[in-house]
C-alpha cells in the first residue's frame, strides 16, 4: 500500500510546458506561408529575381549608362557589340587623284562581247569608312566602265550588287562614300561599249576599317584641336557594349529607355483594367439575378470587339497621323477591351464566396454589405487578382511590342522594344544583334512573368499548402 502524502507543491500551477505539447513549427500568417512555398519554386524564385532586376535596369540603368538614346553616331553605324573602336583621323576634304586615259574614236570601240575585264583594279591610299578610292586600267575599245558594290562574292556578270556609277568617257577611278561601313565589300568593275555592259568583269575584295574626320573628331573631344598634325593617327572611339543600330545609336541605351515605354504599358494599362474588372465583376457576383445577367452579357460583347479595329479608331479619333505615336490610344484599347476576362473570374469567385458557411454566418449577425465586401470578400479575391495580373502583365507587353513591330504602336524616335524590333527586322541579316537583343528582351521578360504568376498561383492554392 502507498503512504505517499501529496505536498503543497503538488498543487502549484505548471509554468512550462511538457515537450509533448511544444509546437514544433511557429505558426505563420497566410502570406508568410506563400512566401515560403514560392521559396521552394525555383522557376518562380528565379522569374522574380529577373523581373526585379529589369525594373532596376529600367529605373536606374539610364542613370548609371547615360548615353543619349537619340544621339545619332554616323561614324559608327551598326556596329557590333564592342568596348571602344580604334578609328583612324581623315581628312574632311582629302585630295581625290583623278586617273583617265585616252580617248577613243568611235572606230576604236569594240562590241561589248569582245572588251575584256578591266585589269589591275585596285584601292588608291587607305579603305576606310570616309571612303574608298578605286582605279583599274583602261580596256581597249571601251567607251566606259559600270562600278558595282557587293556585300557578298559575285556568282555571274547578273550578281554585281548596287550599281555605284556609271563612267564614259576617259576616267579611270572612282572615289565609293555611299553608306560605307566597317565590313568587307566586293567591288566588280565592268567596260561598257554602244550602251551596254561587257559580260567581262574585275571583282576585288576590300576590308573597310573604322575612320573619322578631323573636325568630328574634335568636335565630340577625341582630339585637342581640329590640327591637320593628327591626321593619320588613331582615336579610341566610345563604348558600345550592345553595339549601335542602323542610325549609329547606341543600343544598350536605347533598350533602357525602351524598357520604360515597354514595361509602362505592360504595367500601367494591366493595373487599370485589371482593377476595373474588380469592381465590376465583384458588382455582377455580389448583386446576382437580372443584374448578375445583364451586366454579364455586355461583358461577352466587349469581348467580341475586335481590338486591332478599336486601335485604329482611337488613333484616329486622337488625331494621330502616319508616324506618330500612338501611346495614348494604346493604353486606352487596352484598358477598356482587357476588363472582361478579369471581371468573370473575379464574378465567379464571388459567386463561391458568398454561399460559403462563414458569410451566412455573418449576414445572420447582422453584418452589412460593404463589411462583407471588404472584410471577407475581398480579402479572398486578392490571390485570384495577384496571379491574374501577372498573366496579364506579359500579355500587355506582348501586345504593345506587336503593334509597335507592325508601326501601329510606338513609332521612332520614342524607343520601344517593339519598334526597335521593327527597325531591326530590315539589317537582321547583315547585323543581327539590332533584332537579337529587343528580341531577347521582349521573350525574357514575358516568359518571367508568365512563370512567376504560374509560381504565384500554385503557392497561393489552398488545396496544395499541405503538400509542403
Amino acid at each position: 500500500m502507498n503512504n505517499y502524502l501529496p505536498s503543497p507543491a503538488d498543487f502549484l500551477p505548471l509554468t512550462t510546458r511538457d515537450s509533448a505539447d511544444r509546437l514544433e513549427r511557429p505558426s505563420m500568417s497566410y502570406w508568410q506561408d506563400v512566401w515560403q512555398r514560392l521559396q521552394h519554386n525555383r522557376r518562380a524564385l528565379t522569374s522574380l529575381f529577373i523581373v526585379v532586376a529589369l525594373l532596376l535596369f529600367t529605373t536606374i540603368g539610364p542613370l548609371v549608362w547615360q548615353a543619349d538614346p537619340a544621339q545619332q553616331d554616323l561614324e559608327q553605324i551598326s556596329q557590333a557589340p564592342n568596348l571602344g573602336l580604334r578609328a583612324l583621323v581623315v581628312d574632311d576634304f582629302p585630295e581625290v587623284r583623278e586617273l583617265a586615259a585616252g580617248p577613243v574614236s568611235p572606230a576604236q570601240r569594240l562590241p561589248p562581247e569582245k572588251l575584256l575585264a578591266p585589269a589591275n583594279l585596285r584601292v588608291l591610299g587607305t579603305a576606310h569608312s570616309e571612303g574608298v578610292h578605286l582605279a583599274w586600267d583602261q580596256v581597249p575599245g571601251a567607251s566606259g566602265y559600270q562600278l558595282y558594290r557587293h556585300e557578298l562574292n559575285p556568282s555571274g556578270p547578273d550578281d554585281l550588287g548596287l550599281p555605284l556609277i556609271t563612267l564614259r568617257g576617259t576616267s579611270l577611278s572612282y572615289r565609293d562614300r555611299l553608306g560605307l561601313q566597317t565590313i568587307e565589300y566586293y567591288y566588280s568593275v565592268a567596260a561598257l561599249s554602244q550602251r551596254r555592259q561587257s559580260p567581262n568583269y574585275r571583282t576585288l575584295a576590300v576590308t573597310v576599317g573604322q575612320a573619322i574626320r578631323l573636325s568630328e573628331a574634335s568636335y565630340r573631344g577625341l582630339l585637342a584641336s581640329a590640327d591637320s598634325s593628327y591626321i593619320g593617327s588613331h582615336v579610341q572611339l566610345e563604348i558600345h557594349p550592345l553595339g549601335t543600330d542602323y542610325l549609329g545609336r547606341d543600343m544598350l541605351a536605347r533598350l533602357m529607355w525602351g524598357a520604360r515605354t515597354s514595361l509602362f504599358i505592360g504595367i500601367v494599362a494591366p493595373l487599370i483594367y485589371v482593377a476595373f474588372g474588380l469592381m465590376y465583376g465583384g458588382l455582377a457576383g455580389y448583386s446576382g439575378g437580372h443584374t448578375d445577367n445583364f451586366l454579364m452579357r455586355f461583358a461577352d460583347f466587349v469581348i467580341a470587339l475586335p481590338f486591332l479595329l478599336f486601335m485604329i479608331l482611337f488613333k484616329i479619333a486622337f488625331g494621330l497621323g502616319p508616324g506618330e505615336s500612338g501611346i495614348g490610344p494604346m493604353l486606352i484599347a487596352l484598358v477598356l477591351l482587357s476588363w472582361p476576362a478579369t471581371a468573370r473570374l473575379v464574378r465567379g469567385q464571388v459567386l463561391q464566396i458568398r454561399e460559403e458557411p462563414y458569410i451566412a454566418a455573418a449576414r445572420l449577425m447582422g453584418a452589412s454589405a460593404p463589411y462583407l465586401v471588404l472584410r471577407h470578400m475581398l480579402p479572398n479575391l486578392m490571390s485570384v487578382l495577384l496571379v491574374s495580373l501577372t498573366f496579364a502583365i506579359p500579355t500587355a507587353i506582348f501586345t504593345e511590342a506587336f503593334l509597335s513591330f507592325i508601326g501601329m504602336g510606338v513609332v521612332p524616335p520614342t524607343p520601344s522594344w517593339g519598334s526597335m524590333c521593327n527597325d531591326g527586322i530590315r539589317t537582321m541579316l547583315s547585323h543581327p544583334h539590332e533584332l537579337v537583343f529587343p528580341a531577347l528582351f521582349i521573350s525574357v521578360t514575358v516568359l518571367a512573368f508568365n512563370l512567376l504568376g504560374d509560381g504565384l498561383r500554385d503557392a497561393m492554392d489552398a488545396r496544395m499548402r499541405g503538400d509542403s
